[in-house]
């Protein structure tokens, strides 16, 4: 009986050293110690602002540097469809710089390239200040596209690419690529003036483009920079990307359109399928009626 007691009793003990007797007590020390190494106080606002602050800065340097960048348009020899005329907030353009790792510049596109050693004007020009500090300012603006680029960068319309001939114009004044016309709604005429530049026909080799400004007589491009020619072209390793929108000002948001201006378009294309449905209509049915009509002669059921 004894051990009995004694074994109920040990249960009891290990029972109860299970419970809240060999928990935390409220007053330990131990136990508000571990407590105040458990929580850890907050960081102010004003803390972790510069942390955020760096973060996205750096986040933007990576995205602008791999991924997309936004450019300032300098110039306006490409209105109206980019604005970048004297006086005006000239256009902020997000530009595209992954495409071209997977394909070629397709005549019609709009890039942001390098400009070339062989082309003698350019159409940029960097007002940075004489101070020090601001002109460091207006750099690191010009990388997140809220100033402008102390760099010598284009912005132009591909015509021609390699491989193609290239020349202007026909009597009906457009530009002829491979002895064809060129569709471009895209050209901006200033008040008065219709008629473009001509230049003798010119090969592009492998790797160059041949690019134009939308404004067409006031646009010194592939027709004139370099004295023209040869000169004038463009290497495909001298394009950044291609511009896809216009993310500033607010009021210009926009896609940018890549128009194929090589691309020929016929009316009665969206037709011919349904005129090729008609027409093997007729033979079919007609078939189907004689196929039944010998099956049925011979007596044969369906």
């Amino acid at each position: 009986m004894v051990d009995v007691a004694r074994s109920g009793n040990s249960r009891d003990n290990e029972d109860e050293g299970d419970g809240p007797a060999d928990q935390d007590k409220p007053g330990d020390p131990t136990t508000s110690g571990r407590k105040a190494r458990g929580k850890k106080k907050p960081r102010s606002f004003w803390k972790e602002l510069p942390i955020l602050i760096g973060v996205a800065l750096l986040l933007t340097l990576i995205i602008q540097t791999f991924l997309a960048r936004v450019f300032v348009i300098p110039s306006e020899s490409m209105e109206q469809t980019l604005h970048g005329c004297p006086g005006c907030y000239g256009d902020r353009v997000l530009v595209d710089k992954l495409v071209y790792r997977f394909g070629e510049p397709e005549p019609g596109e709009v890039v942001v390239f390098e400009r070339p050693d062989t082309w003698n004007q350019s159409e940029f020009s960097a007002n940075r200040s004489s101070n020090g500090f601001v002109s460091w300012l207006q750099d690191v603006g010009a990388a997140f596209g809220l100033a402008s680029p102390n760099e010598d960068d284009v912005v132009k319309r591909i015509v021609a690419v390699s491989g193609q001939t290239v020349e202007c114009c026909d009597e009906k004044n457009r530009v002829l690529v491979n002895g064809k016309p060129l569709d471009e709604p895209y050209i901006y005429w200033l008040p008065g003036t219709n008629t473009q530049e001509s230049f003798p026909p010119i090969k592009v080799p492998d790797g160059k483009l041949w690019v134009l400004g939308d404004n067409r007589n006031n646009s010194c491009d592939s027709r004139c920079q370099g004295g023209g020619g040869e000169n004038g072209l463009v290497p495909v390793d001298n394009v950044i990307g291609k511009v896809r929108y216009i993310v500033l000002p607010p009021s210009r948001w926009r896609g940018v359109g890549d128009h194929n201006p090589q691309s020929v378009t016929n009316a009665a294309m969206p037709f011919v399928p349904l005129g090729l449905g008609f027409a093997a209509a007729f033979p079919t049915v007609w078939l189907g009626k004689r196929v039944r009509g010998t099956i049925r002669s011979s007596g044969v059921r369906t």
